[in-house]
């Protein structure tokens, strides 16, 4: 049987397996697919034993999307651009490299009907989630891409790491005062410390919507505020995260799963 995995650290709370077993099922493919703890000490020896295991195929999650770079034997451009793997795929030389992130987001907002084209788009974050948006939402040509963090730093960084794709001002929270936006993407961390970054009064255009990479309990802080700014659509990104796995599956098995079932499974 064909064996998959994700690795991370930690991974017990993963929904990989269960949206990967639910995509199993419904396109009729046998294989088994668990999740593995690895610590970055122990990244390098793993990748070689789980290719060496006959392993077909694994995701990666935090904290190692960066450092699985250095130990693909070939990256996809997408996957250098975004400066992050998400998903390996067996090769006869070792692992080649791929992140589906930034296509599992952009087909979440076409699932929701939140356009980006011609709208005024603002990204809250300049880490690595932001980095993983960025291609795909440039390429659907907004009239403008803001990217804010609390320093001007790393948005700046972005803006030039980017430019061969097209125009971002970078900003910092505070410097947003008196802008209006039609769609906020939330892809800051606050979440998780169960706070949301302070950001300038009113932001959010009459009709805008709200979109946040997290889910469940560090969605709140920033739906909260999304509910504050009166916005016409808010969601979180559990869409995003079964359908950046569902491209990682067409790539494994060639395939393409329907994500809408599995989606209300994880909501149920």
């Amino acid at each position: 049987m064909d064996r998959y995995a994700v690795i991370g650290h930690p991974v017990a709370h993963s929904k990989s397996p269960r949206i990967h077993a639910a995509f199993a099922q419904q396109t009729a493919q046998t294989l088994h697919y668990e999740a593995i703890a690895v610590t970055p000490a122990e990244l390098a020896a793993t990748l070689q034993n789980l290719h060496q295991q006959g392993y077909r195929g694994l995701n990666v999650t935090l904290p190692h999307k960066v450092a699985v770079m250095a130990l693909c034997t070939a990256v996809t451009d997408r996957a250098r651009q975004a400066g992050a793997v998400n998903t390996l795929i067996r090769a006869d030389d070792g692992w080649h490299g791929d992140n589906t992130d930034g296509e599992g987001f952009m087909r979440d907002l076409v699932r929701l009907g939140f356009a980006v084209t011609g709208r005024r788009v603002l990204v809250l974050g300049a880490g690595g989630a932001a980095r993983g948006i960025l291609e795909p939402l440039l390429r659907a040509q907004p009239a403008e891409l803001v990217v804010s963090n609390r320093t001007p730093w790393k948005p700046e960084a972005l803006a030039e790491a980017f430019k061969n794709l097209g125009r971002i001002r970078p900003c910092t929270h505070l410097a947003l005062k008196g802008d209006r936006y039609d769609l906020i993407i939330n892809a800051t961390s606050a979440g998780h410390d169960g706070r949301m970054v302070r950001l300038p009064g009113q932001l959010l255009a009459a009709g805008g919507d709200c979109y946040d990479l997290s889910y469940g309990e560090a969605f709140a802080p920033f739906a909260a505020w999304a509910r504050a700014q009166n916005a016409a659509r808010i969601a979180d990104g559990l869409g995003m995260l079964v359908e950046q796995a569902a491209a990682a599956f067409e790539r494994w098995r060639g395939v393409r799963p329907d994500t809408a079932p599995v989606i209300a499974l994880l909501r149920a």
